[in-house]
C-alpha cells in the first residue's frame, strides 16, 4: 500500500533521495505547499509507489466537496 510505503521514510530520508530540503518536504505534509504532476511523479518514485498508485491514495484521502 501507498501509505505503508511513504511511511518508511523520516523528512530528513526522504529529502536526501530528493536533494531538497526536509522543510520542502514538510509544507506539502501540511499542505502549504501544492505540487505539480510533474514534481507528484518525482516523489512517487523517490517513494518506489508508481505514480498511478500514488495520485489513487491522494485522490481517496481527499474530500468529495474538496475546492480548488
Amino acid at each position: 500500500m501507498a501509505a505503508d510505503k511513504a511511511q518508511r521514510y523520516s523528512r530528513a530520508k526522504l529529502a536526501k533521495k530528493l536533494k531538497c530540503h526536509p522543510l520542502f518536504i514538510a509544507r506539502i505534509e501540511i499542505g502549504q505547499r501544492r505540487i505539480d504532476v510533474p514534481e507528484l511523479v518525482i516523489l512517487s518514485r523517490a517513494l518506489s509507489i508508481p505514480p498511478e498508485q500514488f495520485l489513487k491514495f491522494v485522490a481517496d484521502a481527499m474530500p468529495l466537496d474538496e475546492r480548488v
